[in-house]
């Protein structure tokens, strides 16, 4: 059964991500009944994730403000202020930030997503580790663990 859930800004988990990018988990799987995960990114110029697929879940994203360069197989598209992308699961996709901040909103249903993010990122409610990175090596377990794919280097 399905319930109403609230999540005021100071419970929704704050990740480092990566580039010192922040991903905040707005709503999760248990939040959801494991219906669907939403996250906010506040990212900066240059971020971008490598080149991948998912196997377990559809997703979206809109660009709440900035501009980004979006790849979808291998067409290569702007993405602009407003613009939003849905991705069908095993759709080969990427993105890289092109303006020097940007506000990005991602759904992705069903949920389960939000563990790669844990797993690779950083709760910035605890202390940083001395040399903390979101390294490759961390990025293709995360994915594994997760059913993603990494097809490529981030483009």
């Amino acid at each position: 059964m399905s319930m109403a859930y609230l999540a005021q800004p100071d419970q929704q988990q704050q990740l480092e991500w990566l580039d010192g990018g922040t991903l905040a988990i707005l709503l999760d799987g248990k939040a959801t009944n494991g219906q669907l995960m939403i996250g906010r990114f506040d990212v900066s110029e240059g971020e971008a994730p490598p080149y991948h697929k998912h196997t377990r879940e559809d997703e979206v994203f809109m660009l709440i403000k900035g501009t980004a360069l979006l790849w979808c197989d291998d067409e290569e598209m702007e993405l602009s202020e407003g613009g939003i992308v849905y991705l069908p699961k095993d759709v080969p996709h990427a993105y890289r930030i092109t303006s020097k901040r940007a506000d990005l909103l991602m759904i992705n249903t069903p949920a389960g997503i939000e563990g790669m993010f844990r797993f690779a990122g950083r709760d910035r409610s605890t202390p940083r580790p001395d040399g903390f990175e979101i390294s490759t090596e961390r990025m293709a377990e995360a994915s594994e663990k997760f059913g993603n794919v990494i097809l490529g280097p981030p483009r």
